[in-house]
């Protein structure tokens, strides 16, 4: 029996702790945009496997017999929601909103077939935390591999945002994608197409303390962060004076939010954090309602310095950063809350591509 091929990935999701939005294209086509956001362990795994050679039955000189032919099929499971596709082909891999994230990717990377995908994330749908990139990020990587290309980090990132954004018509900005390729805390700048990160270099004192005293909670309702960005974008593109001026104030405290972080100034930190959350309420409506308006004004009573929604807001996961060993205090109203607790550390590590 031949030995199948197998490639594996895993990339990290990310926290954003400030500006964003400011990397979203429609944005950096008219200004820079600052992101400060970091990676956490919390993983999308991706696995490529090669399908063995199919056995057709043949008839030559009026006998018959076995003959072996290239395996085009493809299958695609996503675990996490339980969910297969097969396809003999490549052309009949069609987008109807299951799994076209990894369609795409496979079309964008030319391959014929003859492989398995198996895909899977270990944070909650629709958490804000960058999953559906990062999963993007997982999948080019894995697939590239497997068809032999060797790509770089930033290059991986980019197809991934590439296919986002041109294939699937997905409306965001490429911060998601950078973090899950480079891995570590980052400070992000982002003009037109170009992208430079650059690591924040912080001592293991100022991040252990960030680990014991930020808590991330998730609201238990996932959101689809393309209905709030297509809102955003409309108030954006009717220039509407607050839409405009809020996302200048978060390009404003992202680059204030790196510089705290390098002098360690976490209380600092901590206010950045809640003056983001009004600035990312002031962007549209949908950005946030009544049960995450509640939980704010729980826990900001009870300890918690500041905080703010993950990624686009209106629903997913909260963070919030707490006044020093407050944040059982804190991590206690949000489980009264009815909410989740995720337990998470940083990881400076983007994504890793193995062989089993």
């Amino acid at each position: 029996m031949a030995v199948q091929k197998v490639i594996k990935a895993r990339t990290p999701v990310r926290i954003d702790f400030s500006g964003g939005w400011t990397d979203v294209a429609l944005f950096t086509e008219e200004s820079k945009g600052f992101v400060v956001n970091a990676t956490i362990n919390i993983y999308s795994y991706v696995t490529i496997k090669k399908l063995p050679d199919k056995e057709v039955l043949k008839q030559s000189y009026g006998y018959n017999h076995k003959e072996k032919v290239e395996n085009k099929n493809i299958s695609i499971y996503s675990a996490d929601f339980d969910i297969y596709e097969e396809a003999e082909e490549v052309k009949q891999l069609e987008y109807n909103g299951n799994i076209d994230l990894a369609k795409a990717a496979i079309k964008h990377l030319g391959i014929s077939g003859g492989l398995e995908v198996i895909t899977r994330s270990n944070a909650p749908a629709g958490s804000g935390l960058g999953t559906s990139a990062s999963m993007g990020v997982a999948l080019i990587g894995a697939l590239s591999a497997f068809t032999g290309l060797t790509s770089l980090p930033y290059e991986i990132a980019e197809k991934a945002s590439l296919i986002e954004r041109q294939e699937l018509n997905i409306l965001g900005g490429k911060q998601d994608h950078y973090a899950s390729a480079l891995g570590g805390i980052n400070f992000m700048e982002f003009m037109g197409e170009d992208v430079k990160v650059s690591k924040i270099q912080i001592s293991n004192d100022i991040i252990f303390e960030l680990e014991k005293n930020l808590v991330l909670c998730y609201t238990g309702k996932s959101r689809l962060s393309g209905d709030i960005h297509a809102k955003v974008k409309e108030a954006y593109e009717k220039e509407d004076p607050k839409t405009r001026q809020a996302l200048r104030n978060l390009r404003a405290i992202a680059s204030e939010m790196k510089d705290a972080l390098l002098k360690g100034d976490l209380t600092n930190f901590g206010k950045l954090l809640s003056e983001n959350w009004e600035n990312q309420k002031a962007l549209h409506p949908s950005v946030t309602n009544p049960q995450i308006d509640a939980i704010f004004e729980s826990v900001m009573e009870s300890g918690a310095l500041g905080g703010k929604a993950c990624g686009a807001g209106g629903g997913g996961c909260l963070i919030f950063y707490c006044a020093p060993d407050h944040e059982h205090i804190v991590r206690k109203k949000l489980e009264e809350s009815g909410v989740e607790i995720i337990d998470f550390n940083f990881t400076s590590e983007g994504i890793s591509i193995w062989r089993p």
